[in-house]
Parts: C-alpha cells; structure tokens; sequence
C-alpha cells in the first residue's frame, strides 16, 4: 500500500504565496503618491481600454496589478458594495477603510481555500480626505492582508526598488507636476538601476483631487493636460481646459470591459 502524499500546512501556504508574488511581478507596476491637492496614480499601461485605475465613488479610488480578469471581479464588486451602502445608508458612510475591510475578507478567503488558486492581483484602495491628513491608502496584498500607507506606495513589478526611489525623494506638498514626473521617475527605473524613457501614451494617469467643486473627485489625465504637466508647462486645476474632456473620457473609462484573462504586460 502506497504512502499518502503529505504536504505540511506551512508548505502548501508558502507555496501558495510564492504562486501568487510570481503572477504579481509579471505585471508592470503602479504608483500612487499623495500631493498638495490629493492623490495620483499612475500606472505604466499600453492598453486604452483595459484600466488599472478606475473609480469606485465619490471620494475613492482603486489600482491593481497583476490578472486582469480577478481584479476586474474586485473592481466590479467594491462599486456594487460602494452603491448599495451610499443608497441603504449615506454616502457619507462609504469610505475606503470599509472597502478595504471588504477586500481583505475577500482575498484572505480566496488565499486560504483548498479549493481554488490564490488570486494573482495586489490591490490599493485609496480615499481623498478634506486635507492631506485626511487623506487614506491602504495596500492589499494577495493574501488579504492590509497595510495603511502613507505618501507613497508601489506595487507590481519592480515595487521594492521603486518604493525606495519615491520615499527617498517624496515630499509633503508636491503640486501635480511634481508628483507625477517623481512617479515617471520612479517607474522608468530598471531592475539594474538605469532609466528607461516612457512617454505619456505609455501612462495611465489619475488623481483623486480635493479642490474639485463637484462631489465625484475622481478625473483621469489624458492627452495634451498630461503632455503638458509632463513638460512642466502647466498646473492643473479644477478649471482646466481640458478638463471637459477629461471627465467624457472618465465617464467612459470607469466602465472598461474587457474579456482578456491577463494584464498586458
């Protein structure tokens, strides 16, 4: 009679781990970094169609790396939770300490269960406040796991080496500029240390910004407004020109479908 196959329970979740940080580095990373007027994201994708950051409501956002298809499944069910709350309650009661909560049940379930793989994604789900003290970031990693982030945080990819970069070099009361030629920076680095160029159609760029009149604080950065903040050429506000565009494309994008199974990488 054969002897049963045993895998110790530390193993199998080492294992499981491991699986999961492999899938997560394949992707490309994304940066979030707070400033004067709230927070940036900013994520090396190709693709116009399939996001990395997305709006989830009023005064939160979400940025994932790793399979696109899971983190999609996360995305779609932080909104249907974020909506059923602001609607049984008040809006007033979403906040991203909550969603975070929701996620890390979520994720710690998915990564303990024999039945199913651990999900190849590391998440932040982050939440403009009245004031930069007000402001929360929260990193999620595969396992459901959350870590309460200030100023800067990097995932996917190379995050290690990047986080070093950005905490070295980020400051309290960056403008947008700033910001987001730090994040370019920081993203351009290469395993060995050398810079690689990375032009605006590489980027995908967000900010949670604070001084926005309307209640949605959420605005993607496109086009010539991100051109130009990457020349150094501009400072953006609540009325920029471009700014009438930007929230069409917004509107547009926070829907993205996509039936791809894997982040492009």
């Amino acid at each position: 009679m054969s002897t049963p196959f045993y895998v110790s329970p530390q193993q199998a979740m080492a294992d499981r781990a491991e699986f999961a940080r492999k899938g997560i580095a394949r992707g490309r990373s994304v940066v979030v970094l707070q400033y004067a007027d709230g927070i940036v994201f900013v994520a090396e994708n190709m693709s116009r169609a399939l996001h990395k950051v997305s709006e989830i409501y009023d005064r939160i956002a979400f940025a994932a790396v790793g399979k696109y298809n899971e983190f999609e499944n996360l995305r779609i069910a932080g909104v249907r939770y974020a909506d059923l709350r602001g609607y049984s309650y008040d809006r007033a009661d979403v906040n991203a300490r909550g969603l975070a909560n929701v996620y890390a049940q979520a994720l710690g379930n998915i990564f303990s269960s024999v039945g199913e793989k651990p999900y190849e994604v590391e998440l932040i789900v982050a939440e403009v406040g009245a004031g930069p003290e007000d402001d929360q970031i929260y990193r999620l990693p595969h396992d459901g796991s959350v870590v309460d982030e200030h100023g800067t945080v990097a995932i996917g990819g190379n995050a290690d080496q990047i986080s070093s970069f950005l905490e070295e070099r980020h400051r309290e009361g960056m403008s947008l500029a700033e910001a987001l030629k730090l994040a370019v920076e920081s993203l351009a680095r290469d395993n060995n240390g050398s810079d690689r160029t990375i032009t605006p159609e590489q980027l995908e760029v967000a900010v949670l910004d604070r001084t926005r009149p309307q209640q949605r604080k959420f605005k993607r950065v496109l086009g010539r407004q991100l051109a130009r903040l990457l020349d150094g050429t501009a400072a953006v506000g609540a009325g920029s020109s471009d700014e009438a565009d930007e929230d069409e494309d917004a509107a547009e994008g926070s829907e993205a479908s996509g039936a791809s199974g894997t982040e492009e990488e």
